[in-house]
């Protein structure tokens, strides 16, 4: 089992400015592999005439990209400037991912023709000036134990430039803590909103998180999301907790309303510093709202013995969502599916059983009389609730007991 620790680096300004040039040059080497592949590709699909509804249009039957391969792309590419400036085993991992790209899209058209999916797109380029990720596996990396510092490889063909362009003989970058370097697999430059961090990916060893023992998998956890209340948590113990959603809702509405701000009597695609520094720390908050709200359910569970833990999700439900501008913006920017995910891989990490379940219906039903859940799109026509909400946050039974809305439907 593998894990990542992400570290906001803090190196100096030569440092960071070779790390910057080496993420453009990743950035450029992607869109020469992707060039290459695409182009391969076209040679072998050349353009063809079909006769549609009476008209005639021009145009390549779908197929299998074939020539996409790493060593295809290797074989094009090894003398290439921008791969040369990579490097060895940054470049070797950047063209690794271009192939996976198009492994992906091989994959996605096999189940299109099943009629298992839609339409899958040829991967496309990036953009001209941007940053790509750099990862650099751990067989060259070098750590200092008492100053916490990584130092990343550089290859004998960009050693010179290093020390005339940037004045610098090594790259070392802050490290993370709490794992040990035999750990480490790879490291990752990440270039986010102006911002580098580095993603230590380790993999569990002796002293990593083991399955906790003692849980019952008779006992469970019920959740069900919302907005103001962000998780409804019940268990099968009888007790009950609430995830406050005030803080995630109202970062998010600072945020679109500092953007909107920025944005007005600019043309189309405006970016700028200010918008990069707001966007990141959003995202900062959003991140850290996600894995303290993760953490503390599965402490939870630890703490009280439970070994289930059931997720309502109705996939897809974000999709076309017209609640009104307001709610939709709530709704959909709000990361309850990224906090479904990190709770998943917890849940993992701990031995906890994960269930994720459909939700429909849930609002209507009431559980302390017992009424069955009907599947969204099968509900039999003599289905009615024993109860009814009679405010958005009050339920009323058949027996008159007033519950809290959100407790009935976890």
């Amino acid at each position: 089992m593998y894990g990542t620790i992400q570290v906001r680096l803090n190196v100096p300004d030569p440092v960071r400015d070779y790390l910057v040039y080496q993420c453009q040059q990743a950035n450029k080497l992607i869109n020469c592999a992707t060039y290459i592949a695409r182009q391969l590709h076209f040679e072998q699909s050349p353009k063809k005439t079909f006769f549609v509804a009476d008209e005639f249009r021009v145009g390549r039957s779908l197929g299998r990209v074939k020539t996409a391969g790493y060593y295809d792309l290797w074989h094009e590419l090894k003398e290439n400037p921008h791969y040369v400036a990579l490097g060895g085993q940054p470049a070797q991992q950047v063209l690794k991912g271009v192939a996976e790209s198009f492994s992906s899209y091989n994959a996605l058209l096999k189940l299109f023709f099943a009629g298992e999916g839609e339409k899958p797109r040829l991967p496309g380029y990036r953009s001209k000036d941007g940053l790509a990720p750099i990862t650099y596996p751990a067989q060259h990396l070098k750590f200092n134990l008492e100053t916490g510092e990584c130092r990343l490889p550089v290859s004998n063909e960009v050693k010179g430039d290093l020390r005339s362009d940037f004045d610098i003989s090594e790259i070392w970058i802050n490290g993370c803590y709490s794992i040990k370097p035999e750990q480490i697999k790879e490291v990752r430059i990440l270039p986010k909103n102006q911002t580098l961090y580095a993603e230590y990916v380790y993999e569990f060893g002796n002293d990593g998180p083991t399955c906790a023992l003692g849980l019952d998998p008779h006992q469970a956890l019920g959740i069900d999301h919302g907005l103001g209340n962000w998780l409804t948590c019940v268990s099968t113990l009888g007790k009950s907790f609430l995830i406050d959603g005030a803080q995630v809702k109202s970062a998010n509405q600072w945020y679109n309303k500092r953007i909107a701000e920025l944005k007005t009597g600019q043309p189309q695609g405006y970016w700028s510093p200010e918008l990069a520094r707001i966007t990141e720390e959003r995202n900062c908050f959003m991140r850290d709202a996600v894995n303290k709200t993760a953490r503390f359910i599965v402490n939870h569970c630890l703490e009280n013995r439970i070994g289930v833990i059931v997720f309502g999700w109705n996939k897809g439900q974000k999709n076309g969502i017209n609640l009104g501008s307001q709610n939709n913006q709530s709704v959909v920017q709000v990361p309850t599916g990224r906090l479904k995910e990190r709770l998943r891989e917890l849940c993992a990490v701990h031995g906890i059983q994960y269930i994720e379940t459909e939700e429909s219906y849930t609002s209507q039903s009431s559980f302390l009389d017992g009424d069955l859940l009907p599947t969204f799109g099968e509900k039999p026509k003599s289905w009615k609730p024993s109860g009814k909400r009679i405010t958005r946050g009050q339920y009323k039974t058949a027996q008159g007991f007033l519950i809290n809305a959100d407790c009935n439907g976890a």
